[in-house]
């Protein structure tokens, strides 16, 4: 596992994976300055940011002291904002025709019910976009059957019973169905505060291809694949690669391409791979999606890597303490990775702090990239420009026990 007879780190390459999101990567940078600011006042370390040179790709360094070592971290977001931006670029229509698509696919294949063995947050997630679709549809329409009488009437009392008649009638329905997309494209626009259209598309992207990537999402693994193998070369001590949300199974892949393909050198850097809030079986539960069960596979039983899995029953939106290996049901008998626990967001964060983000969702699903008032063993921060690799960290941490390792899944097949 390259350089990890030494658990020491002072320079360390880190790529960042987010999920399923169409904004610009300078919100993770920015991000991670105000919470390793705040992470660092409350822990007691010294942490700071620069700007990478223009023209790399989009990240920052690091420069930190904690336990009294310097460390230079150099982070990268492996940017696939433009591949989910072109998924949204749909109209409210084919919106509506995704969402018959995407409940279709998890209904019929049963891999609705079997997510709900797991936990209900995310499948509640899942089913929140639905809902609330169908709602805005809903008072579209009584809107637009609201106005038909209603302006109906008006005219008729204006023109009374004539020849006119008939073309005021279709005047009216036109009115009322101009009435229901003008609302119908209100609640699109407000969609940063309804989130439906979003998660919408977020689950049809991967509903579409039942679970196998699309090509142009196997290219850009790919190209990320060309990228970490080159840090591998590096002079670092450690190559740490974050997957949040969806950008885990991303990652999955990714990973087991590197090893696959001889591209981690025996005297390289440490390996390491830390998933978080992970939603990997919202895509390994699907028929087609034998490219990810076989690298959840491939993955959990290699020596290069370690493979740290943290989520949080207090994050709804993430499959916590659900093992994405046993779960899939691909687990082999020699199975080492991925060492699952929590980030216990009700003992890490103090009692208020619990309280002004328990409903917030969305929030919490990014909290695992953020500081906390009562840190325990979990400290993003630490991980990311800390003095010791991830194996070092967690060489001692026991798995939480009330994790979920059984398998679940329906669709078990590796291979295409």
């Amino acid at each position: 596992m390259g350089n990890q007879s030494s658990d020491r780190v002072k320079n360390r390459r880190v790529f960042y994976i987010p999920g399923y999101d169409p904004i610009h990567p300078r919100r993770y940078r920015e991000l991670y300055r105000k919470e390793s600011t705040a992470q660092a006042a409350i822990s007691g370390y010294e942490i700071g940011l620069k700007p990478k040179p223009a023209g790399e790709n989009y990240g920052w360094s690091v420069d930190a002291v904690i336990d009294d070592a310097p460390v230079h971290s150099d982070v990268e977001v492996l940017v696939w904002s433009d591949i989910v931006r072109d998924s949204m670029s749909t109209s409210i229509p084919a919106t509506y025709m995704q969402l018959i698509r995407t409940a279709w696919v998890y209904i019929a294949s049963g891999a609705l019910w079997r997510l709900m063995k797991l936990r209900k947050g995310p499948v509640i997630a899942a089913l929140y976009p639905v809902g609330m679709l169908l709602l805005q549809l809903g008072a579209a329409i009584g809107l637009g059957f609201a106005m038909f009488p209603i302006i109906t009437t008006l005219l008729l009392g204006v023109f009374g019973l004539s020849l006119l008649y008939v073309p005021l009638i279709v005047f009216c329905f036109f009115i009322g169905v101009g009435a229901a997309v003008t609302l119908l494209r209100w609640f699109k626009s407000k969609d940063g505060k309804f989130y439906a259209y979003y998660l919408m598309h977020d689950y049809a992207y991967s509903a579409s291809s039942r679970g196998a990537n699309p090509p142009e999402l196997e290219a850009r693994i790919a190209l990320f694949t060309e990228t970490i193998a080159a840090a591998l070369h590096s002079d670092a001590d450690e190559v740490l690669v974050v997957g949040h949300s969806s950008g885990a199974h991303l990652g999955v892949s990714i990973m087991a391409d590197l090893i696959r393909q001889g591209r981690v050198p025996a005297d390289g850097p440490a390996l390491s791979f830390l998933t978080l809030g992970q939603v990997v079986p919202m895509v390994s539960f699907l028929s087609e999606a034998h490219r990810l069960r076989a690298d959840l596979r491939y993955l959990s039983m290699r020596d290069e890597i370690t493979w740290v899995d943290v989520t949080a029953p207090g994050d709804g939106c993430s499959f916590a303490l659900c093992d994405p290996v046993s779960v899939s049901g691909v687990a082999p008998a020699e199975k080492k990775w991925p060492l699952v626990f929590s980030a216990a967001f009700t003992q890490t964060l103090s009692p208020k702090r619990w309280k002004e983000l328990r409903w917030r969702f969305f929030r919490l699903h990014f909290q695992y990239l953020c500081a906390f008032d009562r840190p325990k063993d979990y400290d993003y921060f630490q991980i990311t420009a800390g003095p010791v690799t991830l194996a070092a960290r967690y060489a001692d941490r026991p798995p939480s026990k009330s994790r979920i390792d059984r398998a679940v899944s329906k669709y078990t097949s590796v291979a295409a």
